[in-house]
């Protein structure tokens, strides 16, 4: 069987089964900081920084919260 790495799909940009992403409050903060990111941008009146923060967090909320690693 092929090392996990080779077998991931190309459209994915994050791997939820990387060992650093395995404790559950690594994968929170790796979510939570691009949001929060995201509004200090908006406050701050930079809507594209704003709206590019907030799409980051979007890709990692559904990639490590969503799908999340794998059952081992």
């Amino acid at each position: 069987s092929p090392p996990h790495h080779q077998a991931l799909s190309q459209d994915m940009i994050v791997d939820p089964n990387h060992p650093f992403f395995r404790p559950l409050w690594v994968r929170i903060l790796c979510v939570a900081f691009p949001f929060g990111w995201s509004i200090f941008e908006f406050s701050s009146g930079n809507l594209f920084w704003a709206f590019l923060f907030a799409v980051a967090g979007a890709v990692l909320f559904n990639a490590l919260i969503l799908r999340g690693p794998d059952q081992r």
